[in-house]
């Protein structure tokens, strides 16, 4: 409110308001006059905006990236972190987020998939995205810039599917703890890091099951399902609690050697197995194929055995039959072909059909 001062002998009205941290005085003549200006000084306080605090760049990968350190599995946050180390390589760090635009996003893209390919820009894009959506949720980011560019064009081949002979090929020439775990993914269908992380609790049998973890879901939650064990796949699995040579680990399957580099993870489930599957197909003359593509051989198999998508689905344990589909055409498994074989192959090959030329008629001559 306004307050009376005498000055020079005369009555003034101070008026005063707080403004920035300090405070603001003038004098008036009238106390309306002192009023008028108060109140305006305050509207002027309400409606100046309040100054975005800048985040740059380099920023905004760091908060993300220690989010994800605790969100996402080792091997996803492992990718995050590289295709930042990409991203930092053409961009400046220091850029403040609010002056990247969608042509700057497209830039970058267009660039990766110029140098690597169609398919590893769009892997860029769907990391970056990610990282945006999760700071426009949670430090109030403007609108994204990669959802701007629209995702390229990408030429895959069909996923590789091993021929039955080759995998039983492999099969007959591992030995102990290797052949188990190879008969274990072909009858369980098990993504990689999924035997890695098997325990014998998780094998029932009682009950002649398997209960497999994966983190193939949408926010990275490690998620349970049971699976029947198949009779040959329990009698494996009896023979080899018996005859593991490791007896007083959890873990189904541990490295057991104790040579070269082994031995800093002797008696520790493994992370890979990329040695061994090269070993056993130079050994038995097959075409290299890795753990995962047994997951392929059998969905391959259960195909051409005729089995309905929704039973593949329950094996794959994927949450929808579309990814199964989806994924049954990226092994060439598409059901078009069948269609055409089916309609067209008690057909009789068309006959052709000679087209005979009259001769035109002779005119006579004229005058005859």
């Amino acid at each position: 409110m306004p307050s009376k001062v005498d000055k020079h002998g005369k009555t003034k009205w101070l008026g005063c308001v707080k403004k920035d941290g300090s405070r603001k005085q003038k004098l008036f003549e009238t106390r309306k006059e002192a009023l008028q200006w108060e109140a305006q000084m305050r509207k002027e306080i309400v409606e100046e905006p309040t100054p975005t605090p800048t985040v740059s760049l380099g920023e905004w990968a760091t908060m993300y990236l220690d989010y994800a350190t605790t969100k996402f599995h080792n091997r996803t946050y492992r990718e995050k972190r590289d295709v930042f180390r990409r991203f930092f390589v053409k961009v400046d760090a220091a850029t403040e987020v609010n002056s990247y635009l969608p042509k700057h996003a497209l830039k970058y893209l267009q660039g990766q998939a110029q140098d690597r390919s169609g398919h590893a820009s769009n892997k860029d894009r769907k990391n970056l995205l990610a990282a945006w959506n999760w700071a426009i949720k949670y430090h109030n980011f403007p609108p994204c810039p990669f959802l701007k560019v629209d995702p390229f064009s990408e030429e895959r081949s069909p996923r590789y599917v091993p021929p039955e002979d080759d995998f039983w090929a492999v099969y007959d020439v591992a030995e102990g703890q290797d052949k188990v775990m190879l008969l274990a993914y072909l009858h369980l269908a098990a993504r990689r890091s999924e035997l890695f992380r098997l325990t014998w609790s998780d094998v029932d049998f009682v009950s002649s099951r398997i209960r497999l973890g994966t983190r193939k879901r949408k926010d990275g939650t490690l998620e349970y399902d049971w699976l029947p064990m198949t009779q040959e796949l329990k009698k494996s699995l009896l023979g080899w609690w018996e005859e593991r040579l490791i007896k007083d680990v959890e873990y189904v399957f541990v490295c057991q050697e104790e040579f070269f580099f082994c031995r800093n993870y002797y008696g520790k489930p493994f992370t890979s197995r990329q040695h061994m599957m090269r070993r056993l197909c130079a050994r038995a003359g097959a075409k290299v194929f890795g753990l995962h593509a047994i997951r392929h051989l059998t969905a391959s198999t259960l195909y051409h055995a005729g089995q309905p998508v929704a039973v593949i689905q329950a094996i794959l344990r994927h949450k929808s039959p579309s990814t199964t589909e989806l994924y049954l055409k990226s092994l060439g498994l598409e059901h078009t072909r069948e269609a055409l074989e089916d309609v067209f192959k008690n057909r009789r090959p068309a006959k052709v059909i000679p087209f005979t030329t009259k001769e035109a008629p002779k005119v006579a001559a004229l005058g005859a």
